[in-house]
């Protein structure tokens, strides 16, 4: 059995599902999309949808592979030329690339669907809102107006990039400086959001099976502590069904979902993600996260 990892063994979370994998019993080899197209060669005839994939270490046919796990996606890299040239150069690329992860009969944990939506932020939480989910009340802009009113209506509120790359923060009173926000929002919007006291919830969702933890930290974004610590918890029936939902109009076949447990005792969507860590979490907790992985992989 054939098996891709989207990414490189410089990630050690695609080093751990490689070896998992072939203890296992498959054939893996990693897809490096920043090989593309300089040293990986990639042919695909849309008649017969067949094509190959080669580069120094291997060559395999493109139905061959059973599936991909898709852990870090680098784009291409295209040699620089000529401006308008290299814009041509990497749309094409692209574009053979997106076809090979939409057109082929590979099961991709996850798709290059879940990958987009992932990306539109703002559309994954009015997409879950409309599962009857909770969210925080948010705010996406890049009108300085739109964020004085928020933040006066708010008495603690966080923000964050609208596509992600840095943790969130608190929205203090120096960054609502007028020539400061001004200067801020004509570079970019952001998304800001109620601060919702309570505890740190992540969930993940593997096919049909839902993990929990409670994760103990005393920064703002978890992610920042190395000594978080993560206590096992039981997801009431209703919300481990609610996850499942999730994952399913989010396109993602597996995914970490972070909620935030209310002093209320309400569980509020944050986010989910289609590419988590999870091996600090999984040894920390004793869930087969992994195992888990592999036999979606494998099935």
């Amino acid at each position: 059995m054939n098996i891709l990892i989207l990414g490189n063994s410089s990630d050690a979370h695609a080093v751990h599902i490689e070896n998992a994998l072939t203890k296992a019993g498959a054939i893996v080899d990693y897809l490096d999309s920043n090989l593309f197209p300089t040293q990986l060669r990639l042919s695909w005839a849309p008649n017969t949808q067949l094509g190959t994939f080669k580069s120094e270490q291997y060559q395999f046919n493109i139905s061959d592979i059973h599936s991909v796990y898709w852990r870090n996606f680098s784009s291409v890299n295209v040699p620089l030329v000529e401006s308008h040239t290299s814009t041509i150069a990497f749309n094409d690329s692209m574009s053979l690339l997106r076809t090979f992860m939409k057109a082929t009969r590979a099961r991709w944990v996850n798709s290059w669907e879940a990958y987009q939506f992932h990306k539109e932020k703002p559309l994954q939480l009015y997409t879950v809102q409309q599962l009857g989910v909770k969210i925080p009340e948010t705010l996406v802009t890049n009108d300085p107006e739109q964020v004085t009113q928020f933040a006066a209506s708010h008495q603690n509120a966080i923000f964050k990039p609208v596509y992600g790359g840095a943790h969130t923060r608190t929205l203090t009173e120096s960054l609502l400086e007028p020539k400061r926000l001004d200067l801020a929002l004509s570079i970019s919007p952001v998304t800001l959001q109620e601060y919702i006291p309570g505890t740190n919830i992540r969930s993940y969702v593997i096919g049909n099976s839902v993990y929990t933890a409670e994760i103990r930290s005393k920064s703002l974004d978890f992610r920042e502590d190395e000594n978080a610590e993560l206590i096992p918890v039981e997801l009431p029936l209703e919300l481990q069904e609610k996850c499942r939902e999730i994952a399913s109009s989010l396109y993602l076949e597996w995914t970490a979902i972070d909620w935030r447990l209310a002093l209320t005792g309400e569980y509020v969507f944050l986010e989910a993600n289609p590419s988590p860590m999870f091996i600090y979490f999984e040894q920390q907790t004793g869930f087969p996260i992994t195992q888990q992985l592999v036999q979606l992989l494998m099935s």
